[in-house]
């Protein structure tokens, strides 16, 4: 833990009220995870000189939020772990006088430790899995975003007209767990639009509509129309890596053996079963969810939906899905911070 200075308002002021509330220093220190001499030393400040901030800090600009909004907006998040930033600000904004835009509920929330992250969900990680995954982490982390510009990265996923693919996000503390069970189960809707993409650092790729889960016919069929052009065209000096997603029938012998025929044009990097956290697609599918919830007209049967699709993917930005690649860098350290566990992408 720092020092005393560097705590926010919003540390100093969970001490001053575990104190207040009855609770020994041994017990907030434990409750809180900070340091006996640091709880001592702020509640002696501010029972002495009614101190509640840190001198570092009230040298910047003035903070919006105090302490106060700083607790309410720390109820609004345990009140609601999957609220969207401008849920939070809206509720916040609720019977005050000074009210806060989006982007001061963004950096406040940063500031108080939390972030917005999806939770994980699917099967446990086997320990073969695990292992499989450390190993791609070990062997790639050296690599350079330089590196991971050589990868056009693909996989498939569903959209539903309601948010319940495990897309929907949750507010945590860095010390917390993602566990599914602290949000409760999906929402179940029938149907849905199921697409395939593709992409890399230097383009975005197509993004095409499926009727069901791929098959190893479906997939060639995308291979040669899609697959093949964009990597011959991206990567003219055979130099590129084509990921080909993460379900089992992508490793059908015949997948396989069309890989081998083009390996003069490109090579093919696997990721380890159970990986989607490490795809950096992951970064584009989310994009897309949150243009499309914000539509000032929502689809309302699957065709909408579908062209509500078709039309973000279209639209996102260089800076987008180039950021996407680049977080490579960070999701590898994730896996390896992780021993080969789920990361917090």
């Amino acid at each position: 833990m720092g020092k005393n200075g560097d705590l926010s308002d919003f540390d100093r002021g969970r001490i001053v009220g575990a104190r207040r509330t009855g609770l020994s220093i041994s017990e907030t220190a434990d409750f809180l995870g900070f340091s006996r001499t640091t709880i001592s030393r702020v509640y002696r400040e501010w029972s002495e000189k009614k101190k509640m901030s840190s001198m570092r800090q009230s040298c910047g600009r003035k903070c919006l939020v105090d302490v106060r909004g700083q607790m309410k907006m720390d109820r609004l998040i345990r009140d609601d772990r999957k609220a969207t930033v401008a849920q939070i600000t809206t509720r916040y904004n609720e019977g005050v006088q000074n009210t806060i835009s989006e982007r001061t509920a963004r950096r406040t929330l940063k500031q108080m430790g939390y972030s917005n992250r999806r939770p994980h969900r699917g099967p446990v990680l086997t320990a073969k899995n695990r292992k499989l995954r450390l190993q791609f982490a070990q062997a790639h982390q050296k690599w350079t975003v330089a590196d991971w510009k050589n990868v056009a990265w693909s996989n498939e996923t569903r959209f539903q007209l309601q948010q319940s693919d495990g897309r929907i996000k949750i507010w945590h503390e860095q010390q917390e767990s993602l566990d599914p069970s602290s949000v409760g189960s999906p929402v179940q809707t029938a149907g849905g639009v199921m697409v395939w993409a593709m992409f890399s650092w230097h383009k975005l790729g197509p993004l095409v509509p499926i009727e069901h889960s791929l098959n190893a016919a479906d997939y060639l069929r995308l291979a040669a129309d899609h697959v093949r052009p964009f990597m011959t065209t991206v990567y003219p000096s055979a130099d590129g890596y084509f990921q080909p997603g993460n379900v089992l029938h992508h490793n059908a012998e015949v997948i396989s053996s069309w890989f081998l025929e083009h390996k003069s044009e490109f090579s093919v990097l696997q990721l380890p079963p159970q990986s989607t956290d490490i795809n950096p697609i992951e970064h584009l599918w989310d994009a897309v969810e949150r243009e499309i919830r914000i539509m000032d007209v929502q689809p309302t049967n699957l065709q909408q939906l579908s062209d509500a699709i078709m039309h973000v993917w279209s639209k996102i930005s260089e800076e987008c899905f180039r950021n996407a690649v680049e977080s490579m860098i960070q999701r590898i350290e994730e896996v390896l911070k992780a021993n080969g566990g789920p990361s917090r992408y």
